[in-house]
């Protein structure tokens, strides 16, 4: 599974073997092992090359199936959704449409002004 997803993950970014081996900052010879599947990434190389190819290690590891990150649980950016009209967002893989983008910024609003009544509510 490492081995389909590292090839395809560099390939996408159209980088050379050797590209992508200085950017970790080890042999060539390596990381086309890791690709090939004669050698075998570490754990710590595993989370450079989910931050290189700005992916989860979960993808990497064949545990999901899409190889975007979940922006909630790793990317320490937050994004102002009404900032930014052609960015999409997705749920286990799937973009949501405009109304459910639009929705899903309404619920949260709903959340925060509940999280907001129960917080003055404690006060008293």
């Amino acid at each position: 599974m490492i081995v389909n997803r590292l090839t395809s993950l560099r390939k996408a970014k159209r980088w050379s073997l050797q590209y992508t081996a200085d950017r970790l900052g080890i042999a060539k010879s390596t990381y086309a092992g890791y690709e090939s599947g004669h050698r075998r990434p570490s754990l710590e190389t595993i989370n450079l090359l989910a931050g290189l190819y700005d992916t989860s290690t979960d993808y990497i590891l064949g545990r999901v199936d899409y190889p975007s990150k979940d922006i909630t649980t790793e990317s320490p950016r937050a994004m102002e959704l009404t900032a930014s009209p052609n960015m999409k967002l997705a749920v286990d893989g799937i973009s949501l449409s405009e109304e459910e983008t639009i929705q899903f910024i309404a619920f949260i609003r709903a959340k925060r002004e509940v999280e907001i009544i129960r917080h003055k509510q404690k006060e008293t």
